[in-house]
């Protein structure tokens, strides 16, 4: 029997560590019969060294997905790897710390706007480089928080994560006559390193576990990477523009945070 992704090509981006959901996504897929190629920004080396630690070393690319030439480059670029993609995921997100940490109302447009750029709109920017990889049958997956409510010290971050489900539903709406997918999943609170840059973050950690239907497991990454693969897969042909709550059942239940 095959994997669940077998013969399919996926493009993962945002991995920094081997705990973050990006990197146990790529793992999962590959270990589901995947060819997999990652993009990293900035510290590239780091992120080559990271691949290493997947089952199967994974080529990287280069990518800053608020560069245009790096977004118009890209298609090129994964096609010396793979003369196509069935599967992308967005894991992609960044804030200044001014946009986080409980001063809501100090931070500046400027930093605003960069948050906005690079969690929100790199979502859009990022589909419409990887078209012309893809055809009927494609998926893309983005990384959401669940943007329903104000929480402490997500600030500006939660806004981002607002607009990134809009332009899901857009996403969706757009890429559907085309035969892909676009969808998200709403992890719970992990202790990444996108938590550990969150001042205060420890608030969400300590409500969520207690409240949490199924309980809730900071370290456990894998049941995000493994919603994420599911749904690169065949075995959701009909789901678009829908957000995956991966987090213990709270987002259903209510909570105090």
């Amino acid at each position: 029997m095959g994997g669940l992704l077998e013969g399919k090509r996926v493009l993962i981006t945002g991995i920094i560590t081997d705990q973050s959901i990006a990197f146990s996504a790529a793992k999962l897929a590959q270990e589901q019969g995947a060819k997999v190629v990652l993009t990293g920004f900035g510290r590239l080396s780091l992120v080559e060294r990271i691949a290493k630690r997947l089952p199967e070393p994974a080529p990287v690319i280069e990518l800053d997905a608020t560069n245009p030439e790096h977004l118009e480059g890209l298609a090129d670029k994964v096609r010396e790897h793979v003369d196509g993609l069935d599967g992308v995921l967005h894991s992609i997100a960044f804030a200044p710390a001014s946009c986080l940490g409980g001063d809501f109302l100090a931070a500046p447009w400027e930093d605003v706007a960069t948050a906005i750029h690079v969690s929100t709109f790199s979502f859009k920017s990022l589909a419409v480089a990887c078209l012309p990889l893809m055809g009927q049958g494609g998926s893309i997956v983005g990384l959401d928080f669940d943007a329903t409510r104000a929480y402490p010290v997500y600030d500006w971050m939660g806004v981002a994560k607002a607009g990134l489900e809009s332009t899901s539903r857009y996403l969706a709406r757009e890429l559907g006559p085309r035969g892909i997918r676009v969808n998200l999943v709403a992890a719970g609170p992990l202790r990444t390193m996108a938590a550990k840059s969150i001042p205060g973050f420890a608030v969400f950690e300590d409500t969520w576990s207690k409240a949490a239907p199924l309980g809730w497991d900071l370290y456990d990454q894998a049941a995000a990477g493994k919603a994420c693969c599911a749904l690169m897969s065949d075995w959701f042909p009909a789901t678009t523009g829908e957000i995956v709550h991966v987090d213990g059942g709270y987002h259903a239940i209510g909570g105090t945070a």
